[in-house]
């Protein structure tokens, strides 16, 4: 069956093959490219596979991603049950369940791919503008996503950022910094070369994935595409 995975040790040998960082990028920018040309193949979605991953995951990437509903990692990157180990809020906050949540992936699952996954438009930094222009917070527990928004929004003023993606950009590239500077067992496994964390961004009409903050060092060499409606990724560390 197409898309189809034959038996499990088919899928450890996938697995395998997306231990390194590189290699795993390279495969998420191909699933984005065949997403956004309108020719998916839907992988690892078939009853054979979901029997072959019922005793266990091998996820090659995280995705630390908005909640937004537009934003569906499987769907954006061509993925299937047991490739991606996902975990979304608001805005992509980060608290101590996502770094929890990461962690585990990282060191108990061995995935070598961290992916912060913002996109254009976000509301949770719209929301923080407003409460920096207005003086005025929302209600509830929604304060305390824009609370979690407002670092990046007053370093994009100190750097003369004022549109919209531009401010989401750098909130994307804080997010990662944030991961590195409050997990010491991530920057860990980051030094060590283990894994990597990269920042993207996505174009919600567009549908294209383009980096924000370098990629994994050789991915460029895997044939990762160029972005579909951005510029070229940036230089690997």
């Amino acid at each position: 069956m197409p898309g189809g995975q034959p038996g499990p040790q088919r899928a450890t040998e996938r697995a395998s093959a997306l231990s390194e960082p590189a290699r795993a990028y390279a495969e998420l920018a191909d699933g984005n490219r065949r997403f956004v040309s309108g020719a998916p193949r839907h992988p690892n979605q078939d009853a054979e596979h979901r029997a072959a991953v019922a005793d266990g995951q091998h996820p090659f990437a995280v995705i630390v991603g908005c909640s937004d509903s537009r934003l569906a990692a499987e769907i954006i990157f061509d993925r299937g049950l047991g490739d991606l180990f996902v975990v979304r809020t608001a805005g992509h906050i980060v608290g101590p369940e996502v770094l929890g949540s990461v962690e585990y992936a990282v060191t108990v699952l061995g995935t070598p791919l961290v992916v912060v996954l913002g996109h254009d438009s976000c509301g949770a930094v719209q929301a923080a503008r407003e409460t920096a222009a207005t003086g005025t917070s929302p209600g509830g527990h929604l304060r305390t996503v824009v609370d979690a928004v407002l670092p990046s929004l007053r370093r994009a003023t100190a750097e003369g950022v004022d549109d919209i993606d531009g401010i989401v950009d750098i909130h994307i590239a804080q997010t990662v910094e944030m991961l590195l500077g409050q997990s010491p067992v991530l920057a860990d496994a980051v030094a060590q070369g283990r894994c990597a964390v990269v920042g993207v961004s996505y174009r919600l009409a567009a549908g294209g994935v383009r980096p924000v903050t370098p990629v994994p060092a050789g991915a460029a060499t895997l044939d990762v595409p160029a972005a579909p409606d951005g510029p070229a990724a940036p230089a690997a560390a």
